[in-house]
């Protein structure tokens, strides 16, 4: 119970950032409400789970652009949830580059906001003496 309220706090600033951009930017399309939030899930997985991955093999171009790669790897994350989640469409790469510029920035800040914890606070780990950890 403890993990769950962030996850649907971020869920919810997630959902709430996709469908911000969709009224700012006219190729970036949700049907209903249920697309929107199962491309908000999407998003987060994907952000979990594949961005991580493309981020490493991709990490000689991201060292050479001084980072600026990721830009490209967002908007790529973005395609990807478009194309799975039926009921959502984005018009093109460029739409996608400067909507996922969009919705991290508004994560961002809106995730500052409700933040209950320090940012810089040590994660607390399990003190069991017995355990080691690598």
């Amino acid at each position: 119970m403890n993990h769950i309220v962030p996850f649907l706090a971020h869920l919810a600033i997630t959902a709430f950032s996709l469908w911000l951009a969709s009224r700012i930017f006219k190729g970036l399309k949700f049907d209903n409400n249920r697309s929107l939030v199962i491309a908000a899930l999407l998003l987060g997985i994907a952000n979990a789970v594949v961005k991580p991955i493309l981020i490493l093999f991709t990490l000689p171009l991201t060292l050479l652009t001084f980072g600026l790669f990721i830009l490209i790897i967002n908007a790529l994350m973005l395609l990807l949830v478009a194309a799975l989640v039926r009921g959502f469409r984005i018009s093109g790469f460029w739409t996608a580059f400067f909507a996922s510029i969009f919705v991290s920035v508004l994560s961002l800040v809106f995730g500052a906001i409700i933040s209950t914890g320090d940012p810089g606070g040590e994660i607390p780990l399990p003190t069991d003496r017995g355990a080691v950890w690598l």
